[in-house]
């Protein structure tokens, strides 16, 4: 898939927060909540103190290994596997849980983005290697958010009644999506190929995670993502100590609290610590862990432990202990040699609050980079962009500003009353110069009069242009037509659609130009329009 590319600042799109926009600014009260900028500067640094930490290689290798076992050997991936043991060897992150047929199309983004990075910094470093890895979130128990998928803004709801983690769900009742898919979509040109690429993954697996798993492989392999499933008894052997620290002494909360607070000077933060950052997660079960009279109890069971119960339930099941978001990203840098986190807007934020607790730990804080985001315009949209008078990223404005902006530009008729703002203002002034010879307290009298006369003005000036854009109602249809298309439902088109209607189409293509246009390190929102042929 050809495109053409530009790049605007994230800021002047207005779909991202002050926190995010800020960061990205390098906004001097945000320095202290992050450790190294977005930069090759800050990715040295980050591997300098990641030398420092004794990742434990082999375990990680070998869960990686048990878990590809099932899989068609990728050689990108076999090669990564092997480069995880040596010490020259870090890793790029992103994380996600494992929505439906990866959800919206920033999941496929935050791929891509990772890999553009290992890539670039093996290119920059050849004495060191560089992994992208997927760090799957499979233990989130929100189906409501993971269980759906847009397609021509129709909501798709996957029929379950299972609960707990949505990673651990057997994959039935999918095959009803999968179908509504393939009536669609079978047609199209690389129709036949998506299907049997949904099908292969998903109706084949034991669960939601094994698919998707494969859906990542089958999509990503060739270019030497690893995936990783943390929902695993060995890796979380190592978060033995954090884990009795939250139970017992609450130390994160402790730690993470005054650190948020200092934040929230600032900001609206989503994520806020509690007492206990764990869930206790098993068969069919993940909720809070909270701890009441003396004994620690799983919210909405009856399940209920004595502190030594508990004990002996963290030596010998620490697969468990489910992590909150609090914890999560600990634990992801514990048990990986990871050097730089690719999250998006949230993720960030989220981030940004934890610092002091990685200190305490002294386990490094890797280098935050907010994921890459693109619109995506196909190119009979280009043409109509185009034949509406508007730029491409001239989209990001309100569509009344749009609207005013092009009636304006294409009006035969005098819309502006900026001259006869100057003459009234000229008007006053010779008004106020005389009276105040007179009495000088008449020209607070003459000031108001001016106030009152301006803003009668402004007033019609609003009114003749509502009147001409009525003259011009077909340039409106055809703005609301653009916005709608490419913001649905009055969001960015990656929080909305779903990768399929675009692979249906495409094919790998479509992934390949994805991965073409994928900056590193730029940090801007990218335009990528279909080239008219």
């Amino acid at each position: 898939m050809n495109f053409t590319a530009k790049t605007v600042p994230y800021q002047q799109t207005g779909y991202f927060s002050k926190v995010i926009t800020d960061y990205l600014n390098r906004n001097e009260f945000l320095q202290p909540f992050y450790e190294h900028p977005v930069s090759f500067a800050g990715m040295e640094a980050a591997i300098r103190n990641r030398e420092q930490f004794p990742t434990d290689r082999s375990l990680l290798v070998r869960v990686l290994e048990e878990q590809y076992a099932p899989l068609p050997v990728q050689s990108a991936v076999k090669k990564n596997l092997e480069y995880l043991s040596e010490k020259k060897t870090f890793t790029i992150t992103t994380a996600h849980q494992p929505a439906i047929f990866t959800g919206n199309l920033y999941f496929i983004y935050k791929i891509l983005h990772v890999i553009k990075i290992a890539e670039t910094l093996s290119a920059r470093y050849p004495d060191r290697h560089f992994v992208p890895v997927f760090y799957m979130g499979s233990e989130d128990a929100d189906l409501d958010e993971l269980g759906h998928i847009y397609l021509n803004r129709e909501k798709l709801l996957w029929d379950t009644q299972q609960t707990g983690a949505v990673g651990r769900m057997h994959t039935a009742g999918l095959e009803k999506i999968i179908q509504r898919i393939e009536g669609e979509f079978a047609g199209h040109l690389h129709g036949p190929e998506l299907i049997r690429l949904l099908k292969d993954c998903y109706l084949g697996a034991e669960n939601i995670q094994q698919a998707t798993f494969n859906l990542l492989h089958r999509l990503f392999g060739s270019y030497g993502l690893v995936v990783l499933i943390p929902d695993s008894h060995l890796l979380k052997s190592a978060m033995r100590g954090v884990f009795r620290d939250d139970l017992t002494s609450h130390i994160p909360f402790r730690i993470t609290e005054p650190h948020i607070q200092q934040l929230t000077k600032q900001y609206h933060l989503q994520a806020n610590p509690r007492e206990i950052n764990l869930f206790y997660l098993k068969e069919d079960i993940r909720e809070r862990l909270e701890l009441k009279d003396g004994r620690f109890k799983v919210n909405n069971t009856n399940l209920h432990f004595s502190p030594a119960e508990m004990e002996k339930e963290l030596a010998n099941f620490p697969e468990r202990f489910s992590p909150n978001v609090i914890l999560r990203g600990l634990y992801q840098e514990t048990i990986l040699p990871n050097i730089a986190f690719v999250g998006g807007g949230g993720e960030t934020a989220y981030w940004l609050e934890l610092k002091p607790l990685f200190h305490h730990y002294r386990v490094p804080y890797p280098l935050l980079i907010l994921r890459n985001s693109f619109l995506l315009v196909k190119k009979n949209w280009v043409a109509k962009i185009e034949k509406a008078g508007l730029r491409p990223d001239d989209v990001f404005k309100p569509e009344e500003e749009l609207m005013e902006e092009y009636v304006r530009s294409h009006s035969t008729r005098q819309l502006s009353l900026d001259q006869q703002y100057r003459e009234l203002h000229g008007f006053y002034a010779t008004v106020k110069n005389i009276s105040g010879s007179v009495d000088k307290t008449l020209e607070q009298h003459v000031e108001k009069l001016e106030t009152q006369a301006l803003q009668k003005l402004e007033e019609l000036e609003k009114k003749i242009l509502r009147a001409e854009k009525k003259n011009h109602e077909e340039a409106r249809r055809k703005i609301h037509e653009i916005r709608e298309v490419l913001f649905p439902m009055g969001n960015l088109q990656e929080r909305v659609d779903n990768f399929v209607p675009w692979y249906a189409e495409y094919g790998k293509a479509f992934i390949e130009g994805l991965y073409h246009h994928s900056p590193a390190l730029e940090q801007e929102f990218s335009i990528l329009e279909e080239k008219i042929s």
